[in-house]
């Protein structure tokens, strides 16, 4: 099209200039000028010598307008270009961090321009530890200074290489391995830089990062490849911890396949509500009373085959389905508890990523609410580790759900951190023995003496003291002598869906 315009203006300007010329010489030949000067003189009275002045002087100003019109329309199509120009970079960058995105990498994918040279590359993703955190507790003006500044080390750690974001906490990183660098070492040094605390409107904030590497050409020959490969990396490094860096093994393909043929199956579990809660007595250990119910996730699948918590539940915490799928089981539980005696409770576990979200107890007593459950009736169960992960947020949480008449039980006691100080510094109405103490405290002398002290602990402070995993017989009587409140383990009743048969109240099934 350029080169058809191109062509027309050239065809114009030599019939223009052609006319121009022909008229001009039959002006020399005939002395036009002259001739006209006569017929102007013999034909006076028509005023046509001051006709033609007026229309000089209006070809002159339309000569001049015309000038003024083409400026003009020059510094438009200037505008307009730039326009376009920047609409391509706008489509290719990130227009928060000003880096190359996901659109300008895979432009890259068709050219593999950017592996120009032959001396070897290594392909870098990096996703932020801790981000969604940020976003959740200061808002999204603070995760976009973070983003920016993260963006801006990246930069200054490799200011001649290709660094991209790939969107929301997601970088990657495509650098010359120049000299066979230490990539461990690189990665390392990512981390450490990424992780220095920023000052962000006055508020320190701290992020980590987990990194993955993938090799070109040992590990893949191609770009596309490499990318997929240092993604697996990355998320072998996120799933071990914190500020990892891991390098692509072949391995990791069929782990990744496998997790996100998890996450799909999560998520359809949860739309479909194939998981649910079981539920497993509380024993009162002096009336022999079933004084409530803990109630467990339980995932069936369509064969029969149930997929243990410890796999489903941090799954549904990285993909961000743990709201979905806590609000779904509680809603469940807190309709099956109506039908429960009246004086059994409702022990419900909260989720450590949970006690991050302020919206926590809104969301509890709206379904408690629409549910009809008493509140009297519900008791939360907390873990140290949970509680200490984000003490600040944690105080206010669980401030929020005791003013609002909600008891709280501190779970596996003694496994956390900072056990003593956890109960001084928050209100909870049970303490609960983790079961590797029930398990062992029978034959070692130690175990005896931290389970007689967390008794003692509990009844100076008119804490509730549960065991929990109470699997024998003497565990049971022995327990019992010690003073422990409530009994909870196989022993006593095993988790079971819903249709279960209650136990009489006075006369469990049980031997106690």
């Amino acid at each position: 099209m350029q080169i058809m315009r191109t062509s027309r203006a050239k065809f114009e300007a030599v019939v223009w200039l052609s006319v121009f010329l022909s008229l001009y010489t039959l002006a020399l030949y005939y002395d036009g000028h002259e001739a006209l000067d006569a017929f102007f003189h013999d034909h006076e009275y028509y005023e046509l010598d001051e006709l033609f002045t007026a229309l000089n002087i209006a070809g002159a100003l339309g000569l001049i307008y015309s000038v003024t019109r083409i400026k003009d329309m020059s510094q438009e199509i200037r505008r307009r270009l730039a326009a376009e120009k920047n609409v391509d970079w706008i489509a290719c960058h990130d227009p928060l961090t000003e880096l190359p995105n996901r659109r300008f990498l895979e432009t890259a994918f068709a050219r593999q321009d950017i592996l120009a040279r032959q001396d070897g590359y290594a392909v870098i993703s990096i996703d932020l530890d801790g981000f969604k955190k940020v976003n959740d507790l200061l808002g999204h003006d603070h995760g976009d200074q973070v983003l920016k500044i993260v963006a801006e080390r990246l930069s200054y750690i490799f200011p001649l290489e290709n660094v991209y974001r790939l969107g929301g906490d997601e970088f990657l990183v495509v650098t010359e391995r120049m000299g066979k660098p230490d990539l461990n070492a690189l990665g390392k040094r990512i981390v450490n830089n990424l992780s220095k605390t920023m000052l962000i409107h006055g508020t320190p904030v701290d992020v980590g990062a987990s990194i993955g590497i993938a090799r070109i050409p040992e590990d893949s020959a191609t770009l596309t490849d490499a990318i997929q490969q240092s993604d697996c990396a990355m998320y072998a490094a996120k799933k071990t911890g914190r500020n990892q860096v891991k390098f692509f093994e072949p391995t990791m393909h069929a782990e990744l396949a496998k997790r996100v043929r998890m996450e799909g199956d999560l998520r359809h579990a949860i739309n479909t509500a194939r998981i649910i809660p079981h539920y497993q007595p509380f024993v009162d250990l002096i009336t022999e009373e079933v004084v409530g119910y803990e109630a467990l996730a339980r995932w069936e699948r369509s064969d029969g085959t149930f997929v243990p918590p410890c796999d489903f539940i941090p799954l549904a915490e990285e993909a961000g389905l743990i709201v979905e799928l806590t609000d779904q089981l509680f809603r469940t539980a807190c309709r099956d508890a109506l039908s429960w005696p009246a004086h059994t409770v409702l022990s419900f576990n909260i989720s450590p990523v949970q006690l991050s979200d302020r919206l926590l107890g809104l969301r509890l007593l709206t379904i408690l609410g629409e549910i009809g459950l008493p509140i009297h009736r519900l008791e939360l169960e907390v873990t140290e580790s949970a509680v200490i992960r984000d003490a600040e947020t944690a105080r206010i949480v669980l401030d929020q759900l005791v003013n609002a008449g909600i008891k709280i039980a501190l779970d596996d006691f003694g496994t956390g951190y900072s056990s003593l100080s956890q109960l001084s510094d928050y209100k909870f109405d049970k303490i609960k023995i983790d079961k590797s103490f029930v398990a062992n405290f029978e034959n070692s002398e130690k175990q005896e003496k931290v389970v007689r002290a967390i008794i003692a602990l509990g009844n100076g402070l008119g804490v509730t003291i549960t065991a929990e995993g109470i699997e024998e017989q003497s565990q049971l009587t022995r327990l019992k002598s010690m003073g422990c409140h409530i009994g909870q383990g196989y022993l006593l009743g095993r988790p079971l869906a819903f249709d279960f048969t209650l136990p009489d109240a006075k006369q469990p099934e049980r031997h106690i």
